[in-house]
């Protein structure tokens, strides 16, 4: 079964699970979460399942997303068949009873609550995402449900690391278009013209500017550490072929 990573700030249910408890085999081995995969749904649909009741909730309950890299935030009031959620990049909800996930292989996940308030949320926060603002989204879609700023936690699941993420001008320079300040999240590159960038640093302070109450990093890298998770960038750089996806999900507690 899963064994997934807690992050002490959030205090409900949740989980950044690894691609370690799952039933599939192969590239896919073993908790792919990834309805999108090449990998047999059965096997998809056991695994999703299993990070589903390991958080306390029945399968159908836990809701996923078909993420595009933007800043939409999904307002959840009522479930929806496995599959068919909406294009979003992230979900809040203030009802007991649903599992909010976000599947990633490099992104960043991040998961919020209120726990006093009973409202959480989840978020899908790639770098364009994150630039874009699909945390502060996600913040503002919270209090909109009766959460609190200076009591919403957050933390920073596993995703790709400065040491890991070599990027091009283009991204830098799209990061350094919304504030010149954030040039302090890239380091030299091994290339010319090339940089390393910090994801997960960027992220954290892009919650901390949100005036929250606290923010957690979990500092696990995807690429890194390919025993314990998928990672696109991993995939790209040993020729293409089949990926999964790890899970991270949260709910509000019963």
């Amino acid at each position: 079964m899963p064994h997934p990573l807690r992050a002490a700030a959030l205090a409900v249910p949740h989980g950044f699970f690894t691609r370690e408890g799952g039933v599939s085999t192969g590239p896919f081995a073993s908790l792919n979460c990834s309805l999108s995969s090449q990998d047999r749904r059965e096997n998809v649909l056991e695994n999703r399942a299993r990070v589903a009741r390991c958080l306390g909730g029945a399968p159908d309950a836990l809701l996923g997303l078909h993420q595009v890299h933007g800043i939409a935030v999904a307002r959840v009031r009522q479930g929806w068949a496995t599959g068919e959620g909406p294009q979003a990049d992230a979900m809040v909800t203030a009802q007991p009873g649903f599992v909010l996930g976000i599947v990633t292989a490099d992104c960043a996940p991040v998961l919020f609550a209120d726990a006093a308030a009973g409202i959480v949320g989840a978020a899908h926060a790639g770098w364009r995402g994150a630039v874009a603002g699909v945390l502060e989204a996600t913040i503002a879609a919270m209090c909109d449900l009766g959460a609190t700023r200076t009591r919403i936690a957050a933390a920073v699941g596993p995703c790709i690391a400065q040491p890991s993420y070599e990027v091009g001008a283009d991204l830098r320079d799209a990061v350094l278009a919304h504030d010149a300040g954030d040039d302090r999240f890239f380091a030299s590159g091994q290339r010319a013209g090339h940089w390393q960038f910090d994801l997960p640093g960027y992220c954290a302070a892009r919650l901390r500017g949100a005036a929250i109450a606290q923010v957690e990093v979990l500092g696990a890298d995807t690429l890194a550490e390919e025993a314990r998770f998928f990672s696109h960038r991993r995939r790209t750089l040993a020729g293409g072929g089949p990926i999964g996806h790890q899970m991270s999900a949260i709910a509000v507690a019963a």
